[in-house]
């Protein structure tokens, strides 16, 4: 279950990146290697934030596709300093975007 979750805030976080909702340039994503690892690295720190947040525990098993994403993320990580810094920006605004889109408690008991 906590995968499956965890994959869905991923996804989320992925989806919070045009204008309309917090802005971040994905015009290069399929076309340059390096704009792709730092959105996925974006997506998958969101998560981490979104399942910290939401009590969803880490998954046990690692997904086939991590070791091709960690080596990416390194590359981006020791040609830029500064990378980790902008990318936990942006993960951190995606996440609160998606909190705000919450109803609030006082909406719920307006609702039931």
């Amino acid at each position: 279950m906590g995968c499956a979750r965890r994959r869905e805030c991923r996804e989320a976080t992925h989806w919070t990146a045009p204008p309309h909702r917090v802005n971040r340039d994905l015009s290069r994503y399929a076309k340059d290697r390096t704009e792709r690892a730092r959105e996925e690295l974006i997506a998958e720190l969101g998560s981490c934030f979104l399942c910290a947040d939401l009590g969803i525990a880490p998954e046990l098993e690692p997904r086939s596709d991590h070791a091709s994403y960690i080596g990416s993320w390194l590359k981006v990580l020791g040609d830029d300093k500064r990378a980790i810094f902008a990318a936990a920006a942006h993960a951190q605004r995606a996440a609160g975007f998606l909190h705000g889109l919450q109803p609030t408690a006082a909406q719920v008991s307006e609702a039931a």
